[in-house]
């Protein structure tokens, strides 16, 4: 195919005898016939060139010497008399070419000739400082940034009754190299579910990945790209922090927005410590906003801070409308959470996950209570929960009655109001960590609510959920 900008080849035109060629035609050869004629009438020519042909050039020397009197022509008079005719001639020829190559181009025989016109080159590119280190960000960091193919698997019968199996799209995403080992960071929401993987990089190469391991509580997941030619193409990132960012700040966001491979949108930081909720109702918190365009395909794909580094990965949009496009709200997961979450994959194979070991009531029930806290509903045996003796809601064996269980309300001090409350709180530990529950004691274990305080050791969540 033939660039856009490239014109086709030109096919010589037919010559076309009109009007306007005989016309040209006519004056060239009147021009020419003119100047011959000066030649012709060198003898007899008129009067009015013999001023030129004949001047009085008398010597400075002779001012007293009258007798001398003729004229000076040692070679002054041929030189004139040579001169017009050339001069005409040529003024002849010129004017008969031009008139002729004009007349020429006009009919589309030959191209237009453009005499005494230099043609200047197209005035430069000028950008803004700001212009330029956009450009050069994107150029950096586009080599780090890959689509990623969720493939499926499905089984189809053949004519003959035989189970066919094809691999299909079942999702896209983006992806960002995190080191030199051919490890891809993106969101777990991309990868779910999928039989396999694929990343393609930006020079449209494909390679198959694998999982490393996921937390689907903050939805991130680490891939692996086994092939060497990959590796070796690969260029990591610069992760930055989330410490110090500011709202109004620059913003960049990199990804595969539709399918369309690495798109850059701008904009800014336009909130701070947001609180959105993961696939499975976990809450992520310190997520960053921002108005830079985040479309489907942008998922898992970096938001990069004015100086080229990663601050977040852009995972969700606020989306009124249901039709997945940008409406100027968009949410990335801070780099902070990310590199905790991605250094335990990559050195447990899992995330350290602390947990209480409690089965917590919706908060639509104590909000209807008109009561704060988190409503314990269930306590496993053995659990650390177990352990420190919180109690669990249940019913009274003699009248059926609902009997609550404990009501969380503090953590190491911290107020909690709700269920992000308490994970929120919690996340800030490790497992083995003891930390304080402040409680409030419902009414069927004595005769009035009781605010106690227990100390509980953290346990760790099962890895089942962690990894794949």
């Amino acid at each position: 195919r033939r660039p856009a900008h490239e014109h086709p080849p030109q096919t010589p035109p037919t010559a076309r005898f009109t009007g306007r060629l005989w016309a040209g035609v006519l004056v060239a050869l009147g021009g020419a016939l003119g100047a011959l004629a000066v030649y012709a009438r060198r003898s007899g020519r008129p009067r009015a060139f013999s001023a030129l042909d004949e001047p009085e050039v008398r010597g400075e020397d002779d001012a007293g010497k009258r007798n001398a009197g003729g004229p000076l022509r040692r070679g002054v008079a041929g030189h004139q008399e040579q001169a017009v005719p050339n001069l005409l001639q040529k003024l002849g020829q010129n004017t008969a070419g031009v008139l002729s190559a004009s007349l020429l181009a006009m009919n589309g025989l030959m191209p237009p000739v453009a005499y005494g016109v230099v043609q200047e080159a197209p005035p430069p590119i000028v950008l803004t400082a700001e212009e330029r280190s956009t450009v050069k960000l994107f150029k950096e960091n586009t080599p780090s940034v890959v689509y990623v193919t969720n493939l499926a698997t499905v089984g189809t019968l053949n004519s003959d009754f035989m189970l066919n199996l094809t691999e299909i799209p079942r999702g896209a995403g983006s992806g960002f190299v995190w080191d030199t080992k051919g490890h891809i960071v993106t969101n777990y929401h991309v990868i779910q579910g999928a039989s396999d993987l694929k990343i393609t990089t930006i020079d449209q190469s494909a390679y198959r990945a694998k999982v490393i391991g996921f937390d689907e509580d903050k939805d991130v997941a680490v891939l692996e790209v086994t092939d060497k030619e990959a590796i070796g193409k690969l260029r990591p990132v610069k992760a930055g922090t989330c410490r110090g960012l500011l709202v109004g700040q620059t913003v960049l966001a990199i990804g595969n927005p539709f399918g369309l491979d690495h798109t850059l949108t701008q904009g800014i930081i336009s909130g701070l410590g947001r609180v959105i909720t993961a696939e499975n109702g976990r809450p992520i918190t310190g997520v960053i906003q921002t108005d830079a365009a985040i479309n489907p395909g942008n998922s898992g794909g970096p938001l990069l801070d004015s100086a080229g580094n990663v601050i977040g990965i852009n995972s969700a949009i606020l989306d009124p409308t249901g039709q997945g496009s940008s409406s100027g709200v968009g949410f990335a997961i801070p780099i902070d959470i990310v590199r905790s979450v991605v250094d335990q994959l990559l050195q447990y194979g899992r995330v350290l996950r602390p947990v209480l070991g409690i089965t917590i009531a919706p908060d639509a029930t104590l909000q209807s209570l008109r009561e704060e806290g988190v409503l314990v509903l269930d306590v496993p045996a053995g659990s650390p929960a177990d352990l420190a003796g919180l109690r669990k809601s249940e019913r009274d064996e003699e009248t059926g009655r609902l009997i609550l269980g404990d009501i969380i309300i503090e953590l190491e001090g911290r107020k909690i109001s709700n269920s992000t409350d308490l994970f929120t709180a919690v996340d800030d530990f490790k497992p083995g960590d003891k930390v304080s529950l402040t409680v409030i004691r419902a009414q069927g274990y004595s005769d009035k609510p009781t605010k106690l305080k227990l100390q509980v050791t953290l346990g760790e969540r099962p890895s089942d959920t962690m990894k794949r």
